[in-house]
């Protein structure tokens, strides 16, 4: 027998050769990028780790407009600091909240109550924390900014990747058990494929959430004292203050340009990339498409890189070997579940009764029970604002979403715009906003919806465009087919599809908007200052003061309001969308 091998001909060869020249220059631009990228790390790190006084730290930062570059790049080390924190984040809670039946009943509630808790909430406790911990050094003061926008990034994409492995195909896990997947084989094989799109949108989507909370991260006022951190949320805090309406359009044209540099040079070639993981029996013919994914792909590094790094694998499996992870899932005997939901049960019970009695007499001492009653009549004003907003932002934007969902093309040129909108910080037009309000003697209790909106309307609509993109396209090609009338393609295969990823977003942005209360019912420009009716107003006003007992009503009855909310009426509509509208 003869062995014939294959040589490419002579066409091939010349492609080949032709292709060489593209491959070095794709190879010379992503070199250059990545030392580009790693020494503007590098310097920006430089100023993280500076001495820092408590007594004499500046409240303000300088406007001079030569210092925004510096500031805008400041902001951003933080933003992606914050995003992959929140990643790690993601992984580990929303993996054991979906696979750990007993952790899931705790797990779940604790993630509802997190997402209500307002980030100036977190801020009163964390920033004492963090400076005791770098003592003399402004990186407590760091931490405790990068966790302020942790906190508002994480839970929205823990909730969405934890829906996509509850809702995973059953395809997908019997082929996981009959291979007989470790774990970690599991995890990195089929459940973070399986919830890439629904991540990255997210993900998106709550790096536009930190934009929002830029100010209130880096120029920081607790405990009746002021902190500000070089960035340009405290550069238009500072402008704010002195009046300086010039100074904030200035720093809005610089937060435009680079919530578009973003886009462009990172999450568009992500959203382009987690298109590989779309799950479907035919491909769509127009796939979105990036520059920058383009490049990466022609260029060699990132293989090499991959290769390098892939001896790693087998170390690490052994390493997850030690936590159990890298064992195969055994079941265990129906009298010891029960013994364990037991035990379990009674654990969780013990603890909630401590904190309870533990918190109950600490109010009943300081602040008193009368100021509890006080505190639940402005959270009913301000659980009104929410329940409008959301149902105007459904109204408005789910058909707008399926729209661009639907549709490559239009998704090409729309997810700029819609990027932009959604990542820039609203809070940065308040001073604009509040001078129209003065100006027009309109209240601030109607005014504070419309800037709650800002910043929480975006979720809704960013999700709905993950579920409309990730309807398969076998089904659009059959429902074309039939050539079903408009209301019954609606009501058939639209709604059932996108209602998963649209609840996950109304939760989110209900969420969204309670923290939005906290930055949209108290707002000033120069000396004036405007406060609304609401538990948003209460929260920041006791925060401002270092007000102790009140920051804890406030926060534990917007966490009442939340959980109540999402328990009688989001987690339903959960369950509902596991149990009939998962593909």
């Amino acid at each position: 027998m003869t062995l014939l091998r294959s040589y490419p001909s002579r066409d091939a060869q010349g492609s080949l050769r032709g292709d060489r020249p593209i491959r070095r220059a794709a190879d010379v631009v992503v070199f250059l990028g990545a030392a580009v990228l790693l020494w503007a790390v590098v310097r920006l790190s430089q100023g993280v780790d500076v001495p820092f006084d408590e007594t004499t730290a500046p409240s303000t930062v300088s406007t001079d407009p030569a210092e925004l570059p510096y500031y805008a790049a400041r902001s951003l080390l933080r933003m992606f600091a914050a995003l992959a924190l929140s990643i790690v984040f993601t992984f580990v809670y929303a993996t054991a909240a979906a696979r750990l039946r007993r952790a899931e009943k705790v797990m779940l509630p604790v993630l509802d109550i997190l997402q209500s808790v307002p980030i100036l909430g977190f801020l009163s406790v964390t920033i004492t924390g963090f400076i005791a911990l770098f003592p003399g050094s402004q990186l407590g003061l760091e931490c405790a900014s990068v966790f302020a926008i942790f906190t508002s990034q994480a839970w929205n994409m823990t909730f969405a990747f934890h829906h996509s492995l509850v809702s995973q195909p059953r395809e997908l896990d019997e082929a996981a058990r009959d291979l007989r997947l470790s774990r970690w084989q599991r995890f990195w094989r089929v459940d973070v494929p399986s919830g890439m799109i629904p991540l990255v949108w997210n993900g998106m989507m709550s790096f536009g959430g930190g934009w929002f909370f830029l100010v209130a991260s880096e120029a920081l006022s607790v405990n009746n004292r002021e902190y500000a951190l070089p960035g340009i949320g405290s550069f238009v805090a500072t402008a704010t203050a002195e009046a300086d309406l010039g100074k904030v359009l200035l720093a809005i044209g610089v937060m435009i340009v680079m919530v578009i540099a973003v886009n462009v040079l990172f999450w568009r070639p992500l959203t382009a990339w987690a298109e590989r993981f779309r799950v479907e029996d035919s491909e769509a013919a127009d796939a979105p498409r990036s520059i920058v994914l383009t490049v990466l792909r022609r260029s060699r590094i990132p293989a090499l890189l991959g290769k390098a790094l892939g001896w790693l694998v087998m170390p690490l499996d052994r390493i997850m070997g030690v936590f159990g992870l890298a064992e195969h899932p055994l079941r265990t005997s129906p009298v010891r579940r029960r013994i364990g939901d037991i035990v379990f049960a009674v654990v969780v019970l013990a603890v909630l009764a401590y904190g309870t009695v533990r918190m109950v007499t600490y109010i009943t001492d300081t602040a008193g029970f009368g100021e509890v009653g006080h505190a639940l009549l402005l959270g009913l004003v301000t659980f009104g604002r929410v329940i409008l907003l959301v149902a105007v932002a459904s109204l408005i934007w789910v058909p707008i979403g399926v729209w661009i969902g639907l549709n490559p093309k239009v998704s090409r040129l729309a997810q700029p715009v819609v990027q932009v909108l959604a990542s820039f910080p609203a809070n940065f037009l308040f001073p604009i906003i509040t001078a129209v309000l003065v100006a027009t003697g309109i209240s601030l209790d109607w005014g504070g919806i419309l800037l709650m909106s800002l910043g929480a309307q975006w979720y809704i609509l960013f999700n709905v465009i993950a579920g409309a993109s990730a309807i398969p396209n076998d089904l659009r090609e059959a429902a074309a087919n039939l050539r079903l009338p408009r209301a019954l393609w609606w009501r058939r295969l639209v709604l059932p599809a996108i209602f998963p990823s649209y609840v996950t977003g109304g939760i989110t942005a209900a969420g969204g908007a309670w923290n939005a209360s906290i930055v949209a019912e108290v707002v000033s420009y120069g000396g004036t200052t405007l406060t609304a009716t609401g538990l948003g107003a209460y929260i920041a006003q006791a925060t401002s003061v270092g007000d102790g007992p009140r920051i804890l009503i406030g926060v534990t009855v917007m966490s009442l309001y939340v959980v109540g909310l999402n328990r009688l009426f989001w987690r339903r509509l959960y369950a509902l969308s596991e149990r009939r509208f998962t593909l």
